[in-house]
């Protein structure tokens, strides 16, 4: 079952590529969606696609890439609406 989430990630997770790490995960899945920096420091996500595909995706954003330190990871689950054709990093 296809499905939206909404995902906020804190840590250091800006200056340390992982929006290129969320980025490149999402497009190996064949998930749709995009990834951004928010002002205070956290990255936004919005992905679409299986359900079980974007929790492995979660449970990889929880690790990071080799420069990122993680704090949280929190998810408000949505409903899919099929609006996006790839997943792209947003500025």
């Amino acid at each position: 079952m296809d499905v939206r989430a909404h995902i906020v990630v804190s840590g250091i997770v800006q200056g340390v590529g992982y929006r290129y790490f969320v980025m490149n995960h999402a497009k190996r899945m064949q998930l749709t969606g995009w990834v951004r920096n928010l002002p205070g420091g956290d990255v936004e996500i919005e992905v679409e696609g299986p359900r079980g595909l974007i929790e492995s995706l979660i449970s990889e954003l929880k690790t990071g890439n080799q420069w990122a330190v993680v704090r949280e990871v929190r998810v408000n689950w949505k409903r899919w609406t099929g609006q996006y054709s790839d997943f792209d990093i947003r500025f």
